[in-house]
């Protein structure tokens, strides 16, 4: 194999992760109803199930973390995702696949939903795809809950489970808050293996 047989099929392979990328998250966000949360899981679909770029670990880590900046979950979980797997370039092809389609499709459809919107199909079809994002949704938790229950314990992930309702529904603590203090909380308290060497 020459030299120049051995760009083009680097450039072959580098187009193909790029057109992976797109791919990947033009399915998730064109299937995503109502965006945001309901996203995560078509999301980690893809990113885990599918291509294999991050395990489901450094997945809810990631979801966890963008859970707590601002802006849009998609948008950043795209942007993360196309960073680590192919950089600038592959952060800008996720980016896209995200935002785009969406653009294009509210400008092409807003007219006709407004027009349509209080037509009982309309409003049929839009509850019934929530059951479904429910399901999803709790695929998702159940996935996070097992592995929160290999590292911490099944004991310890229910208390936290608990709190962060009692937080979130009693008191309305807003989850990135949560989430912030959870970090802060972990990064100082200093690990079991550090305090026995000092000991």
């Amino acid at each position: 194999m020459t030299q120049q047989e051995k760009q083009r099929a680097l450039q072959r392979s580098s187009l193909a992760i790029h057109w992976d990328l797109f791919i990947a998250f033009f399915r998730s966000g064109m299937v995503s109803f109502g965006g945001g949360p309901s996203g995560i899981p078509l999301i980690e679909a893809e990113v885990v199930k599918r291509y294999h770029w991050m395990t489901i670990e450094e997945f809810g880590n990631l979801v966890a973390l963008a859970n707590a900046l601002p802006g849009p979950i998609n948008t950043k979980l795209a942007g993360y995702v196309g960073w680590k797997v192919k950089g600038f370039t592959g952060m800008l092809a996720a980016l896209l696949a995200v935002v785009l389609p969406t653009v294009i499709l509210m400008i092409a459809l807003l007219g006709v939903l407004v027009r349509f919107g209080d037509q009982r199909w309309v409003r049929g079809m839009t509850q019934a795809v929530l059951p479904v994002v429910g399901v999803l949704m709790a695929q998702l938790t159940w996935q996070f809950m097992k592995n929160a229950g290999k590292g911490l314990g099944w004991t310890i992930s229910l208390i936290l489970t608990g709190l962060s309702f009692v937080l979130m529904e009693v008191l309305h603590v807003h989850p990135a808050i949560l989430i912030a203090l959870t970090l802060l909380l972990v990064l100082l308290k200093p690990s079991k293996k550090k305090a026995s060497e000092r000991g």
